[in-house]
């Protein structure tokens, strides 16, 4: 594998996306010796909490904490960003970059309407970057062999969980990095759905469910857009 080349890239609709549903599962493939990447499409500079400076430094101190090979941001307008020419070529031009095997997306339907319009984006882009006749400079075509979307706010039954167990608390050290979002009882900022010590309660609540329906302590859980297939069932303990 070239060292541009990622095992496994993540895409997210905004900043903190990632290291809320699937932070464990990247930084316990790190462990392993995989190389793993992150892509924000936006700056989430909507946010009530916070503004983009702050979100960018944030970012980059989780990226220091999961141990990340690369993250960029595209930069395609929070809230605005729509699935077209412009955007997909976008995501295709960052999926040739860095070849990834696997490819992570945001939720198929969620509470914020961005991360469902991520997640098809994204889906998409994943089929259109194989096309060879599509150009995008010196990258060459390229597809990943399997898409898997995080399940975020709202529940959604996984298709697949990975144990999380050992790598939990570094999990939630990552989603604290961005202090400005998450939990603090002395800010003065205004109040949002997810900066109430609730919140982040309820953050270890999903990664306990999932985890128990495997037999482990913790869990994050995935859905698939194609059958998964193995040809050792032990794999699948």
């Amino acid at each position: 594998m070239s060292e541009t080349n990622l095992h496994l890239l993540a895409f997210a609709a905004h900043p903190d996306d990632v290291e809320l549903a699937a932070s464990g599962t990247i930084i316990s493939h790190i462990q392993q010796g995989y190389r793993c990447g992150v892509i924000d499409l936006t700056r989430g500079e909507l946010g009530t909490r916070g503004n983009i400076e702050s979100r960018e430094a944030e970012a980059a101190a989780s990226t220091k904490i999961m141990g990340l090979s690369v993250r960029d941001n595209l930069d395609l307008g929070d809230g605005f960003f729509e699935i077209n020419q412009t955007t997909l070529m976008a995501v295709v031009t960052q999926i040739r970059k860095y070849k990834p095997s696997i490819v992570l997306a945001n939720a198929v339907s969620d509470r914020h309407p961005d991360h469902g319009r991520a997640a098809a984006l994204v889906s998409r882009a994943c089929f259109l970057a194989g096309l060879p006749k599509i150009e995008t400079g010196t990258y060459q075509a390229h597809r990943p062999k399997a898409v898997y979307h995080y399940i975020q706010d709202r529940f959604i039954k996984p298709d697949v969980i990975v144990d999380i167990t050992a790598v939990f608390e570094q999990k939630m050290t990552a989603i604290k990095a961005f202090k400005t979002q998450f939990y603090d009882p002395n800010s003065a900022e205004p109040e949002t759905p997810i900066s109430s010590k609730e919140f982040m309660e309820f953050l270890e609540a999903r990664s306990l469910e999932y985890g128990r329906t495997i037999g482990t302590k913790y869990g994050e859980g995935f859905t698939t857009e194609r059958t998964l297939g193995t040809q050792t069932l032990t794999t699948l303990l």
